[in-house]
């Protein structure tokens, strides 16, 4: 066989990997469909050092504060802020809620990144310390967000975070996904969960999918191990990365959660 055959395999396998790494951010990152700012809810809007604007979404508490709690929230990747304010304020009515579309999430400008999400993650917390001035603030992170959630906590002083199918590196999760390509070589948009709850005192709830098909549960297990105040565990048998959304359990382990936190602070 010629030695120029022998190689076609190889620019395959080049080919390949060139194209995973190029379309990374497409894939971690597929902003929804701008929505209309819901029934209810109040917009706001910030402008980060680099020029971007950053529009997010927040509802008053439906119910007495006495509390003066927020909900901070910051959703998986396929989540607006929108979506994540009104699955909050659903959850959560005594309390005040907002969440902010990530960068390059219509209506926010700019292009979505692992280094953008978490730049902004300390100035929107900042944006609405200032602006509502809670009591207590508490963040929350479904999926990719829970790394952002975890490396605001590592930033700033929060009451509590709550976790929801947590991970304890974005680049072990690809790395599991992609196991035939040299992802750790290849990833520009690595999130440290664990680095950053390792230096926090920040009371931590954890809430895994027991089926989680995205999210390897030794991804969560390494998370676990370094978190030094865990106050909830909790594992929803059966639950996939997706439908754990739709459980009544994950609603019930989301109450349990916030009353853990807060107990602790």
């Amino acid at each position: 066989m010629s030695p120029k055959l022998l190689l076609i395999p190889l620019f395959l396998y080049v080919a390949v990997c060139l194209a995973l790494y190029l379309a990374q951010d497409r894939m971690l990152f597929p902003a929804p469909p701008a929505r209309p700012l819901p029934p209810g809810a109040e917009r706001l809007e910030l402008n980060v050092p680099t020029g971007e604007r950053l529009e997010g979404v927040h509802f008053k508490s439906s119910q007495p504060n006495e509390q003066r709690l927020l909900i901070l929230g910051f959703g998986g990747n396929g989540w607006s802020g929108s979506d994540m304010a009104e699955f909050l304020h659903a959850l959560y009515p005594s309390a005040d809620v907002a969440a902010f579309h990530y960068r390059g999430y219509a209506p926010s400008g700019g292009r979505p990144s692992a280094k953008a999400l978490l730049a902004d993650a300390p100035l929107v917390h900042d944006y609405v310390r200032k602006r509502f001035a809670p009591a207590r603030l508490v963040a929350v992170g479904f999926s990719i967000g829970t790394g952002v959630a975890a490396s605001l906590a590592g930033e700033r002083e929060l009451d509590g975070l709550i976790l929801v199918t947590p991970f304890d590196s974005l680049a072990s999760v690809a790395a599991s996904q992609f196991r035939w390509a040299p992802v750790r070589l290849l990833f520009t948009n690595e999130i440290d969960a664990a680095s950053a709850l390792r230096r926090t005192r920040t009371p931590v709830a954890l809430i895994e999918a027991g089926s989680d098909e995205l999210i390897p549960h030794a991804r969560t297990e390494a998370l676990r191990r370094v978190v030094p105040n865990l106050v909830l565990d909790r594992t929803i048998a059966g639950a996939g990365h997706n439908d754990i959304y739709r459980r009544d359990e994950l609603e019930q382990a989301m109450h349990q959660a916030l009353a853990k936190v807060l107990a602790r602070r």
